[in-house]
């Protein structure tokens, strides 16, 4: 018999899922939202949220989640309820699969066009993922059957990937003695890399020097192409990147300018 375990939490951390219109960071909206706030005496909220993208979903997409234009043409935008989700991620750690690179930064994006800052400093994100990939190389399918002992019925809802999520990081922690119950570790080691933004785009190299990690200009340090090309950093600004790569980008930038 599997020993029950519980995350060890020295403040609550929120699962959360993503369905959207499509897999642009940028510019694809979010069509649900389910996540699973985990307090550290134990204890959850758990909640699933329609929402109204203000453009089409692509069949595409709706082959994926199931969800239809009807289906959300009378729900809230994501405006209307952006404070109040605000209000349930404060103070928070994150924990999500696959959601460094893209449901955190989706819900930047969104919390962004309302002119509100979701402000990532501080908070501890565990992309179980990442955990799953450095144990075994799989899916969120394969990993709940390997994890869980279970088929992962209804793929693909917010709610039952949100939940799923969460039931193999503990069963992660069941199967690794050496994987650390503590949400700062499970941080550090679910990061592929060294990045400064969540998309990767800005790393440190081996000197702890952040440098482009895309592009002509891979390799090369920030400081450097941004002395040598300023005209870079605007393409940047007013490029399709995610805002989070964006703020990294400018925090570097104001750094170096009050060195000079």
């Amino acid at each position: 018999m599997e020993k029950e375990v519980k995350l060890n939490l020295d403040r609550p951390i929120i699962f959360f899922d993503l369905e959207t219109t499509g897999t642009n960071v940028t510019h694809d909206r979010i069509v649900e939202i389910s996540f699973i706030k985990v307090y550290p005496d134990g204890h959850e909220e758990k909640k699933t949220r329609r929402l109204n993208p203000e453009m089409p979903i692509p069949p595409a997409s709706t082959a994926v989640h199931h969800i239809t234009d009807d289906d959300v043409k009378n729900e809230p935008t994501f405006r209307q309820i952006a404070k109040s989700l605000l209000d349930i991620f404060e103070g928070c750690d994150i924990a999500g699969y696959n959601s460094n690179k893209f449901d955190v930064p989706v819900l930047m994006e969104e919390f962004g066009r309302c002119g509100i800052n979701f402000d990532i400093s501080g908070r501890r994100f565990i992309d179980v993922q990442n955990i799953f990939h450095k144990m075994e190389q799989r899916t969120l399918v394969a990993a709940y059957k390997f994890y869980c002992g279970a088929d992962l019925d209804d793929a693909h809802s917010a709610l039952a990937d949100t939940q799923a999520t969460y039931e193999v990081l503990l069963g992660q922690l069941r199967k690794y003695p050496d994987l650390q119950n503590n949400v700062e570790y499970l941080a550090k080691f679910s990061t592929i890399g060294r990045n400064l933004d969540l998309a990767a785009r800005i790393i440190l190299d081996d000197n702890d020097v952040p440098v482009f990690n895309f592009g002509k200009h891979k390799g090369k340090a920030v400081k450097e192409v941004l002395k040598r090309e300023p005209s870079f950093f605007d393409w940047i600004m007013q490029g399709d990147f995610p805002k989070n790569t964006k703020d990294v980008l400018c925090q570097l930038k104001y750094k170096y300018q009050r060195k000079k």
